[in-house]
């Protein structure tokens, strides 16, 4: 029968019975993952357009299934009036992000600030699509409000799939070379102002929060307050270390990369070289179809196209090294390397002798013997399969730990999972939350843009900044999903996360069990945009303050996950991606 999200999340992540399963449940936590808040639209008179121009723009680029859409929201527009991949605050909220981007708007003048949402597909129905398409969206609206803004400053948050999105756009620009007058093809690196990835699954190993920085342990350059205490980093590295480096080229000291230790998106183990291959494949598989259908002829049609391709390409690159033999590269160094969605298939030329060897000497058939050169590789077939055994043993010393934490409930559980960490991670050591920080550090940057101070990284902020930053985010400072709603997101007492997903999208509302009296299974909030095209019931309505208006915002009703009782009526809806 067809369950819901939650309920295939928890089976997948326990029925490791398959190479598939094992693939799929893993995939699950690296899946960015749960549903989240539904696309919210506000009644506003006008359209929010390049040609206003602010001191300081934020864009964000929110989790799976947490996205602006075409259609059911009021898209950004540039000059010409045409609709670009972006949505302003105003018109689109997102329960996790709201906390850090929307914070400067209390403390700067009313238009000085703009935060926008940037839409892109959000989806795992091909992670590398989404997120190559949240990086191009993302610089086309730069390009756009540079265009129309040249003075305008820019910061960037990212959080799960778009932290991702973030770490690649922030990379690009950090790593342009400036043309013979001396532009960039995006925006001059000096005009990027900050970037905040939460949840960063290409952090190098052992990178503190701050990579680049004076300080990288503790603050971003010219951001004289401490995010924590001590230099110990968060052990680990990204889930995607390909996509990611610990260098940031001209953008170094202005990133804050967040992780929780325990969220294997960003603080994964090395050594868990098996298990690579996996989250390698994952990334070329239409996970959101696995997860939904489960392994269909269909779905079985995907999982097999991309495991022949990497066969063929694993063969093809062994069959380009003559010698490969005797070299030290094993055959899931091979795997590892082919199954890299990066991965660039050689392209092989022809000696120019070649042709000669072939037309003037004769394929011998029917042979009763091996040339000694073609037999002579078979000498390194001992070692090359000690080197195999070594090989697989060394780099997989982590894979069983990791399998038997449970990575789905040490990831991505309900109320517990380190991925939501970043809204209650403060501690006696850290006294905000990594969500509060970096609404205090952007509200700190938006207050020079307005004062049209160009960031200086030497630069130390006066008392009265610091202490007008850091009560904006403390009066923010919110976990989405208490039962006092706010447009930055609640706080959750003693450290729990509530069960309405209006403003807590990733955690679900506990679902009774068969005897009514306690809890089970937990539930995703249904997105508006679904497949079949059924509206989701009128929302209870929340309040979304800003310096000049208060202004009514729509969110969504908790819709409950049918038991497993149900019958195979039930049906499960996920978001439309953007186009």
């Amino acid at each position: 029968m067809t369950v819901r999200g939650s309920s295939i999340r928890g089976r997948l992540a326990v029925r490791v019975t398959t190479p598939i399963a094992l693939g799929v449940a893993l995939l699950v936590v690296l899946a960015w993952a749960l549903w989240s808040t539904p696309t919210r639209t506000a009644d506003t008179e006008l359209t929010a357009s390049t040609t206003d121009c602010h001191d300081m723009v934020t864009l964000s680029i929110a989790g799976r299934g947490d996205t602006p859409r075409p259609g059911t929201t009021k898209m950004l527009v540039d000059a010409n009036g045409a609709e670009l991949p972006a949505a302003s605050a105003e018109d689109y909220v997102s329960s996790w992000i709201d906390e850090a981007s929307n914070a400067p708007l209390a403390a700067v003048e009313p238009g000085s600030y703009a935060a926008m949402y940037i839409a892109y597909p959000a989806d795992m129905a091909s992670y590398e699509n989404a997120v190559t398409t949240g990086v191009a969206n993302t610089e086309a609206v730069i390009q756009a409000i540079r265009t129309s803004c040249p003075d305008t400053t820019f910061a960037i948050v990212g959080y799960s799939e778009g932290a991702d999105v973030a770490r690649r756009v922030a990379m690009n620009i950090g790593h342009q070379e400036p043309d013979e007058t001396g532009g960039y093809r995006l925006v001059d690196p000096t005009n990027v102002v900050g970037v905040v990835i939460l949840a960063d699954a290409g952090r190098a190993d052992g990178q503190g929060p701050f990579p680049g920085a004076e300080n990288p342990y503790t603050n971003p350059d010219g951001f004289d307050v401490k995010y924590q205490d001590g230099t110990n980093p968060v052990p680990g590295q990204g889930a995607l270390p390909d996509t990611g480096g610990a260098d940031f080229g001209a953008l170094n000291g202005r990133i804050a990369s967040f992780c929780s230790d325990g969220d294997l998106t960003c603080s994964a183990p090395q050594n868990i070289s098996l298990l690579q291959l996996v989250v390698n494949v994952g990334r070329q598989l239409n996970v959101d179809a696995l997860e939904r259908e489960q392994l269909t002829p269909a779905t079985g049609m995907d999982v097999a196209t991309v495991l022949s391709r990497i066969a063929l390409d694993a063969f093809a690159h062994i069959e380009a090294q003559p010698d490969w033999m005797r070299s030290d590269e094993t055959f899931l160094d091979v795997l590892l390397t082919v199954s890299d969605p990066s991965y660039t298939r050689p392209t092989t030329t022809p000696s120019p002798d070649a042709a000669d060897v072939s037309a003037t000497t004769p394929v011998a058939a029917g042979k009763d013997s091996i040339d000694v050169e073609t037999m002579s590789p078979l000498a390194y077939l001992p070692q090359k399969l000690f080197r195999e055994v070594v090989g697989l043993i060394t780099t997989n010393t982590n894979t069983i730990p990791v399998i038997m934490n449970d990575p789905y409930q040490l990831t991505l559980a309900p109320g517990v999972g380190h991925h939501f960490d970043y809204w209650r991670d403060a501690t006696d050591g850290r006294p905000l939350t990594s969500a509060a920080y970096a609404a205090a550090w952007l509200t700190h940057l938006a207050q020079q843009a307005q004062a049209g101070k160009q960031v200086d990284a030497a630069a130390k902020p006066s008392a009265e900044e610091l202490s007008a930053a850091l009560d904006e985010a403390m009066s923010s400072s919110a976990v989405p999903g208490t039962p006092t709603e706010t447009a930055a997101g609640p706080a959750v007492p003693d450290g729990t996360e509530s069960a309405n997903p209006a403003t807590n999208p990733e955690t679900r509302t506990p679902e009774s069990d068969d005897t009514g009296t306690g809890t089970t299974e937990p539930s995703a909030t249904e997105p508006s945009a679904t497949e079949s095209g059924t509206a989701v019931p009128a929302p209870p309505s929340t309040t979304v303050t800003t310096t000049t208006t208060t202004k009514a915002v729509t969110a969504p009703k908790t819709v409950t996950a049918p038991k497993e009782s149900r019958t195979d009526s039930t049906t499960e809806s996920t978001p439309t991606p953007a186009g």
